[in-house]
C-alpha cells in the first residue's frame, strides 16, 4: 500500500517514512502544503499523514480543498497541537483521525491499519473483492470459488492491490502508471495495458468471475462478474 507523508519536519519525516518502510509501506514525502494537496489530489495514495503546521499552505486547508476536490483518500492529522478545538477543527475540515506529537510508533502504525481498513474489505493480511483474495504477506491472488491460487509479481502485486481496493471505481492510465512506477519514473502508458493483461491471465488462471474492464477513454475498473458491460 501506498502512504503519503507531507510534514516540514526533516527529521520527523525520515523517521516516519522509516517506520512505514519497515512495515513494507511504499512511501512518498513533502514538505509543503502546495506540493502535498497536488499529490494528494492524484488519487493514488491509500493513505495520507498530514502535518498541520505547513510552509505555503496549512494542513486545514490541505484536506478541505482535497474534500471539496473529491478525494476520499484516509488522512490521518499529525500535529504538536493537542487543544481540543484544533483537533474538532481537523476532523470538521474531513480529517479521519488526529494524532498529536509525540505519539508511539505503535499506536500511529495501529491508527493507519484502522484508516486502511476502513475503505475495503482489508484484514492485517489479505484484501478482497468480489471473488478474488490477495494475500499481501505472500503475494498470492486466489479465488474463493475455485480455490487455485497463483503469485503475482512486484507490479503485477501492486497494481492487483490498488484495483482491489478501489473495486467498482473507474482508474485512469495515469493514475495507475503513477500509482505503480510513480513521479519519478519514465514508464509509459502502455506499460499499463501490457500489465493489465497479465493481470487477466491471472484472474482468468485461477478462475474468478470478477474481471477488469476497460471503460472507452476514461480508464480500468475492476467489477464483479455479473456487472454490466
Amino acid at each position: 500500500m501506498k502512504i503519503l507523508i507531507v510534514e516540514d519536519e526533516i527529521r520527523m519525516a525520515q523517521a516516519l517514512c522509516e517506520i512505514l518502510k519497515l512495515e513494507k509501506y511504499e512511501v512518498d514525502h513533502c514538505d509543503n502544503g502546495f506540493d502535498g494537496l497536488r499529490a494528494i489530489n492524484s488519487g493514488i495514495y491509500d493513505a495520507v499523514i498530514l502535518d498541520v503546521m505547513l510552509p505555503l499552505k496549512n494542513g486545514y486547508d490541505v484536506i478541505r480543498e482535497a474534500r471539496h476536490n473529491g478525494i476520499k483518500t484516509p488522512v490521518l492529522m499529525l500535529t504538536a497541537k493537542s487543544e481540543l478545538d484544533d483537533k474538532v477543527k481537523g476532523l470538521d475540515y474531513g480529517a479521519d483521525d488526529y494524532l498529536t506529537k509525540p505519539f508511539m510508533t505503535k499506536e500511529l502504525l495501529a491508527r493507519i491499519r484502522a484508516l486502511l481498513r476502513r475503505n475495503a474489505n482489508v484484514s492485517d493480511e489479505t484484501i478482497a473483492f468480489g471473488d478474488v483474495v490477495l494475500d499481501k504477506n505472500t503475494a498470492m491472488l486466489s479465488c474463493k470459488q475455485t480455490g487455485r491460487e497463483i503469485r503475482l509479481s512486484e507490479k503485477e502485486y501492486r497494481l492487483m492491490e490498488y484495483l482491489i481496493l478501489n473495486g467498482g471505481q473507474i482508474l485512469s492510465r495515469e493514475q495507475l502508471a503513477l500509482k505503480i512506477w510513480g513521479y519519478d519514473s519514465e514508464a509509459e502508458y502502455n506499460n499499463v495495458e501490457v500489465y493489465m493483461s497479465f493481470a487477466r491471465k491471472k484472474l482468468t488462471f485461477v478462475g474468478a468471475k470478477t474481471e477488469i474492464k476497460a471503460v472507452r477513454g476514461l480508464g480500468y475498473e475492476l467489477r464483479h462478474g455479473d456487472s454490466n458491460v
